[in-house]
């Protein structure tokens, strides 16, 4: 759910995410697996810094940190370039990881949009 509602957002650019259809690696995920977690990437259209620290510092649900498969709901700005070795990392918006842990849905996705408020509000 929390991925569908992320793909219809206008701030996000793509979810990645392998158990969504759109998510590349999908195929290799639905050979190989029988479920997903709450832990998902999310890049962002191109915006400000100063417009991801609004949306992430006025978050109250989500905490920030990284996640090893706790309850809570995180997330975390992440910038891959420097320790990428495979393939290089080009995306041009923010990439965000986020957990999601077991609060409802409908507080969740409202707390994320109150967040890309006030990230448009910050420019």
């Amino acid at each position: 759910a929390m991925s569908e509602w992320l793909l219809s957002r206008p701030e996000v650019d793509r979810v990645l995410y392998p158990p969504h259809p759109s998510s590349a690696g999908h195929d290799l995920w639905k050979r190989d697996f029988t479920g997903g977690s709450g832990l998902m990437g999310v890049v962002l259209k191109p915006v400000s810094e100063t417009g991801v620290a609004a949306m992430l510092d006025g978050l109250e649900l989500f905490g920030m940190g990284a996640s090893w498969g706790g309850f809570e709901s995180l997330i975390l700005p992440a910038n891959p370039r420097s320790n990428r070795t495979a393939t290089k990392w080009n995306e041009p918006g923010q990439l965000l990881r986020i957990h999601v842990g077991l609060e409802h849905i409908d507080d969740l996705t409202a707390d994320l949009a109150a967040g890309f408020e006030r990230m448009r509000a910050a420019g």
